[in-house]
């Protein structure tokens, strides 16, 4: 297998470094503004100098370039390795932006894109529900149409940020008649639409990111449906797999396991750094061959959709996501075996990240490790993957399933 992108997309890598270390980050009186008007600024430039948001056209508020997987994905990992702040929120600039490039109107693009890029718009995902987590199909929040207004009622959970979010992208029953796959729309809502009431859910190490969300008559305008009325599974399938593309993609496993290693040579066993241990090298040593497999099977893929293979790739990404569950699992799994009594600290701070601070305690290694037990059900949860992957890729005989599922 040949790594190497060639040496106009190596000219780009170069391009690309010495643009981050110009612009990022923001000097003179520009570093005392505040952290969210500072990415806003950056956000801008970045999209004006082609290196962000590079092939969502113009009109929308991207760079008007076309399509170049290899290209994006050179500058993503140089501004991941800059910390830059690039990401954003990524309900909004990974999961809905491309969902309505794909499926949204005319006049949902021009109201919603330009500013979901530059972070002026943060959204959250109104999946899940009580009951309704992996068979997200069987939710019940149901959307009636009065007029010309979609009456929203039901309860929305693991929703994350939204208490932070100004709007929502989210699945709702508008069919009840129809088959659970049929009946279902993708809507959008603001978050300060009367009879919204998001409220956090405490975790269990010490974050609030995650919310319950309940409706009651809420009232939306009708414009706001998302492709066709009872056509909203069709549309989530769009948004689900720009997510598991996010979830697997493999630049975090690189991060994590170059974090592990700096606490493997501050950390000691038996009165020497803990690296230099035959048993916890070995173990990081299995680790690194997991994170070196995920860079090829991530580089694998990018060749793939680079050859209009999409399908395949599409499939691929499905494996992808559960490797990179099981890497970070697995890094976040040695870290506290590493730190010992003190993974019985209280957590603090955020898990590992691509932005930001690299820099980790302990305790902020046991928020890490208690984060990563949340990789196996964000995105659809990893048994259901494999069910999928079994069923679609290898032919094995589905599951029993009631009837009309």
């Amino acid at each position: 297998m040949d790594l190497e992108f060639g040496e106009t997309h190596e000219a780009l890598r170069r391009e690309t470094r010495e643009w981050v270390a110009a612009s990022w980050p923001l000097g003179g009186d520009e570093a005392t503004l505040p952290d969210t008007e500072q990415a806003r600024r950056w956000k801008a430039r970045a999209i004006e100098a082609g290196f962000l948001h590079r092939s969502v056209p113009k009109a929308y508020g991207g760079g008007g370039l076309a399509s170049d997987i290899l290209a994006e994905t050179v500058i993503r990992q140089v501004l991941d390795e800059a910390g830059a702040p690039h990401r954003g929120s990524a309900q909004g600039t990974h999961m809905l932006v491309p969902t309505l490039l794909e499926c949204g109107t005319e006049e949902q693009r021009q109201r919603y894109i330009r500013p979901t890029l530059l972070g002026e718009i943060r959204w959250c995902q109104g999946y899940s529900e009580p009951g309704s987590g992996s068979d997200l199909a069987s939710l019940q929040s149901r959307a009636v149409l009065e007029g010309d207004e979609w009456v929203i009622n039901g309860q929305k959970i693991w929703t994350t940020h939204a208490t932070e979010a100004e709007m929502m992208f989210g699945l709702f029953r508008t069919e009840p008649d129809q088959p659970k796959h049929g009946g279902i729309s993708y809507i959008l809502l603001s978050m300060d639409t009367p009879g919204i009431d998001p409220r956090p859910l405490k975790m269990m190490q010490g974050g609030a990111d995650f919310c319950e969300v309940f409706f009651n008559d809420v009232r939306v305008p009708a414009e706001n449906l998302v492709g066709k009325r009872g056509e909203g599974w069709r549309v989530s399938r769009s948004t689900l797999k720009h997510e598991r593309m996010l979830i697997g993609d493999s630049t975090g496993a690189r991060i994590g396991f170059e974090a592990l290693l700096e606490l493997a040579r501050r950390t000691e066993r038996n009165g020497r750094p803990s690296l230099e241990d035959p048993h916890i090298r070995q173990r990081i040593a299995e680790l690194e061959g997991y994170v070196a497999a995920r860079e090829w099977s991530t580089a694998r893929i990018v060749s793939a959709i680079a050859k209009s293979e999409d399908m395949k790739a599409m499939d691929d990404m499905l494996m992808a996501k559960i490797a990179s569950t099981h890497v970070t699992q697995l890094t976040a799994k040695i870290a506290i075996d590493l730190i010992g009594d003190r993974g019985l600290e209280e957590p603090q701070g955020d898990a590992l990240s691509m932005g930001g601070s690299r820099e980790y305690d302990d305790a902020r290694w046991v928020s890490h490790y208690m984060m990563s037990l949340s990789g196996a059900i964000a995105g659809g949860s990893s048994n259901i993957q494999r069910n999928i992957i079994g069923e679609r890729l290898y032919g094995l005989p589905r599951d029993q399933r009631p009837e009309g599922h």
